[in-house]
Order: C-alpha cells, then sequence, then structure tokens
C-alpha cells in the first residue's frame, strides 16, 4: 500500500478483491491495512468468510482506555462473541451492514471472538497502535489453535449458536 497518497478509496472493488483472496487462503480471512506497523491508530479492512476461527483473546495497551477495539459492518454479518475468563459465552452481538447493529465499540481487557455469518463480510477495525504482533492478543486458555480440526469444530459451533440451531 502507498501511504504517500492523497486519499484512498475503500469501494466495492476494494471489498471484492481482499474477499477474493480471503476465500483462497486455509484461514478464511485477511486484513488489508490502511496503516503502518508503527502508526499509533490502526486502521484496516478485516475480511471473513464462514468457517475462518478467530481464537478468543484480548486486547491490553499500557495507556488506560488504549486496548478498546471498534468494528463496524461494511459489508454482510459478523457474530462478536464475549467470553470471561473461564472461557464461558457472556454476550452475544450480530453486527450486520444491513443493520440494525451495524458496529460496536469493544472496552479493552474484553476477552472476545468474531464469526462470519455470511460470505465476504467486512470489517472496518479502528484500535490502537503501534502494532507489536508480539503483544497485541492475549489468548483465552482453553481453546483450539488455529489450523486444527478442533478450531473447525468450535467455528462451527458458534457459528450455529447465531443461528439458533445449536447442535453440538
Amino acid at each position: 500500500m502507498n501511504h504517500n497518497k492523497p486519499l484512498t478509496r475503500i469501494d466495492q472493488h476494494l471489498f471484492d478483491q481482499v474477499a477474493l483472496e480471503a476465500q483462497q487462503i486455509p484461514r478464511l480471512r485477511l486484513n488489508h491495512n490502511f496503516h503502518q506497523e508503527s502508526d499509533l491508530v490502526q486502521r484496516f479492512l478485516n475480511v471473513l468468510q464462514p468457517g475462518s476461527y478467530v481464537r478468543p483473546h484480548r486486547h491490553r495497551r499500557e495507556q488506560p482506555g488504549g486496548g478498546f477495539e471498534c468494528f463496524l459492518v461494511l459489508q454482510g454479518s459478523i457474530g462478536l462473541l464475549l467470553f470471561d475468563r473461564d472461557g464461558q459465552v457472556i454476550g452475544m452481538e450480530e453486527l450486520g451492514a444491513a443493520g440494525p447493529t451495524r458496529g460496536i465499540e469493544l472496552a479493552g481487557d474484553q476477552f472476545h471472538s468474531l464469526v462470519a455469518l455470511s460470505s465476504d463480510s467486512v470489517l472496518f477495525e479502528l484500535k490502537q497502535g503501534p502494532y507489536l504482533p508480539s503483544a497485541d492478543k492475549d489468548f483465552l486458555k482453553g481453546f483450539p489453535l488455529e489450523g486444527t480440526a478442533e478450531a473447525r469444530q468450535q467455528e462451527r459451533h458458534w457459528r450455529e449458536l447465531f443461528s439458533g440451531t445449536d447442535a453440538a
């Protein structure tokens, strides 16, 4: 990405391009960053396909109020799950481009995960930087690693929670 451009379009062509790439990789999701890793504000599209497993995690920052994360669905729909420290689901929110809830700001230190409820779902995310890969996420214990059969099963279970047909 060229950070010297006077503007960057966030349009359907970009959504389609990133969604196509996300379909073709094992994670079934892909970020398109508008920021550089050293920027103090992280701004990016996160495109998710059904089947993408987001291991429950929280964000912590040294500055008070710095671990927040803001999600705005621009296309499709996403399920947001909130967890307590024991890994129990304590809250669920369905976010969708067609509403009624299109976005949410999540306070820091909240364990959460995302589930794509429709194909080619596009989130705009905003959170404090800079991006430090080794310290960006604090993963909740007891959940499978990405890329495992257990992770695929867990993601299906979470997606079913949103359809109202939870089949264990």
